[in-house]
């Protein structure tokens, strides 16, 4: 049995610590703009937690956004969620948190009907996504000033 677990977060508690884990990783370590760092989709996603089995601290967080809420994302692409707001604590880094938050959201997302994942990856992050299984396409852009890549995963 690993040391964490992963659930959707269902709670406002499980809801805020999970911004709380995205306000440490993108906001304090990464610079991104607090105002820019949280949006409307929030309201709507699919939000899955990882929490320490021993006490329940968050180690980490994940969106997933569909039907009309990942058009945007996706590019209209019918079946498609986005996968988004990906943060494992610093502490927690290694542990295996991050591919079993990808695989938590990959999860909801056959539940919900989808057939494939996109995901705007950081470009110092393409090779963890291309170990799951996501392809790279289209060019480099700019996201809060960090490169960054679409990268889709057909399941």
């Amino acid at each position: 049995m690993s040391e964490f677990l992963v659930r959707e977060a269902v709670s406002e508690a499980d809801r805020e610590a999970g911004f709380a884990v995205r306000r440490e990783v993108f906001v304090v370590e990464q610079g991104v703009p607090e105002d820019i760092e949280y949006d409307a989709y929030d309201a709507t996603a699919v939000h899955v937690l990882a929490v320490r089995r021993a006490d329940g601290v968050a180690l980490g967080t994940g969106r997933l956004l569909y039907g009309a809420d990942a058009a945007a994302k996706t590019g209209g692409a019918e079946g498609v969620g986005s996968l988004g707001r990906l943060a494992v604590s610093r502490a927690a880094r290694g542990l295996g948190v991050g591919v079993a938050l990808v695989r938590a959201i990959e999860d909801a997302a056959r539940a919900r009907g989808l057939t494939a994942v996109d995901l705007h990856a950081q470009t110092q992050a393409l090779r963890f996504y291309e170990r799951l299984g996501y392809e790279a396409y289209g060019e480099e852009f700019q996201d809060a000033g960090i490169p960054h890549l679409a990268m889709r995963r057909v399941m």
